[in-house]
């Protein structure tokens, strides 16, 4: 440990005794260094707001079934077109035809868009949902400030509604929101909640909604619509017994024979994340690939500027080594100089990488996200590196002749 902390510091001597050739050593790395933590950091960042935006919306603790399932291509959605629209039929079915203790919880919902005003402020285009009765016992709907509508209330469709964080700021600013009445496409009601921030993904707000009763959306919007439904397990181990229980009750109501394939769509949040990243990771790793080509081509300048540092200190070394130095101790100090000087080079980038991550996030929508593990790998990586690169030219000054290298002028 001793021997290594003094190759250390003979390692920062000669680093600081030639500073812009050790740091035009480690400009690559610095640049490598800089463009992967940037990346990841946006990467990290857009993961992490999708994967909140699903569960806003499909519920961590449920799975969804809806009319059509999700496609990945035009053949596949022209095998489906012809779904029928989830009704109240199917709702029923899958309460009473599955096990209590399996299911605890079925809700339906419909969404549609319209003008939602207060006073003299209006906001245009905004989500509107409707739910029954049962939405209560969903993690997904909350009230920060209020509370949320009874199962009373939905089920008589009172003119009541639960309004995101941002519909509140944006229609009452410092007012009270609770008791006060807006109205949506014309008609009356009266706000009785808020929901906490949600946030916005890629500068989509996800807090502009409205949730009002299911009998009022269908008054509102026409009752023609299809239902989207949530199947809440009361054991969330237990979710796929219950969706195979659910499938089941879906065929059966729906007359559906044996060989037929399922006419509605079944799936989880996971499902969506999946699919998400099933679609990004590639695009993701590739263009972390494409930069740290970047960290090779920093190795290859670090392993030729300690090539010509060995070339240069030939009567330093041979002096070392005529005087009791072994070849282990050359090819320590030798290594430990390039990887100090390659993780000099990284500490500079991870700090410039998050920089840059920091500000393309507050000037655009894409959100970052700066991990620890990301900055260790960053650092790591670099180490490797030094490390890696540094490792011909340390044997190559360990294999110099004493009396040969005294004899260099």
């Amino acid at each position: 440990m001793k021997n290594l902390f003094e190759s250390a510091l003979i390692a920062l001597d000669a680093i600081w005794s030639a500073k812009l050739r050790s740091f035009m050593t480690v400009l690559g790395n610095i640049v490598a260094v800089t463009s992967i933590i940037a990346v990841v950091s946006l990467i990290q960042g857009l993961n992490a707001s999708v994967k909140q935006a699903i569960l806003n919306q499909a519920g961590a603790d449920s799975f969804n079934v809806q009319q059509f399932p999700i496609t990945r291509s035009d053949e596949e959605f022209d095998k489906v077109r012809s779904n029928p629209k989830i009704t109240m039929d199917d709702l029923r079915a899958i309460r009473r035809n599955t096990d209590p203790e399996l299911v605890s919880a079925v809700m339906a919902d419909s969404n549609g868009r319209g003008r939602v005003t207060y006073r003299d402020k209006s906001i245009d285009n905004m989500q509107v949902q409707g739910v029954s009765p049962e939405y209560v016992n969903f993690s997904s709907f909350d009230a920060e400030r209020g509370r949320l509508m009874s199962a009373t209330e939905v089920e008589s469709a009172r003119p009541v509604a639960v309004i995101g964080w941002q519909t509140a700021d944006r229609l009452f600013g410092t007012q009270d929101p609770i008791d006060k009445t807006l109205q949506i496409e014309g008609v009356h009601f009266k706000v009785i909640g808020v929901s906490a921030k949600r946030g916005s993904l890629l500068g989509n707000s996800q807090d502009e909604f409205a949730v009002i009763p299911l009998g009022q959306f269908w008054m509102i919007f026409g009752s023609r619509r299809s239902l989207s439904l949530s199947v809440k397990p009361r054991d969330l181990a237990q979710i796929q017994p219950a969706m195979d229980e659910a499938t089941i009750a879906l065929r059966s109501a729906r007359r559906l024979r044996p060989k037929q394939g399922d006419n509605f769509g079944l799936f989880t949040s996971d499902t969506i994340l999946d699919i998400y990243h099933s679609a990004t990771n590639g695009i993701f790793a590739v263009l972390v690939g494409v930069v740290a080509l970047s960290l090779v081509v920093g190795g290859i300048v670090i392993m030729n500027i300690m090539l010509m540092a060995v070339t240069e200190r030939t009567r330093e070394i041979g002096l070392r080594k005529a005087l009791g130095a072994r070849r282990s101790d050359i090819m320590a100090q030798m290594l430990t100089e390039s990887v100090v000087l390659s993780i000099f080079g990284g500490i500079i980038g991870t700090i410039l990488g998050s920089a840059i991550a920091i500000g393309i996030s507050s000037v655009t929508p894409v959100p970052a996200s700066i991990e620890p593990w990301s900055v260790a790998l960053g650092i790591g990586i670099t180490a490797l590196v030094g490390l890696f690169f540094g490792l011909y030219p340390a044997m190559r000054a360990a294999r110099l002749d004493p009396i040969e290298a005294l004899r260099r002028e």
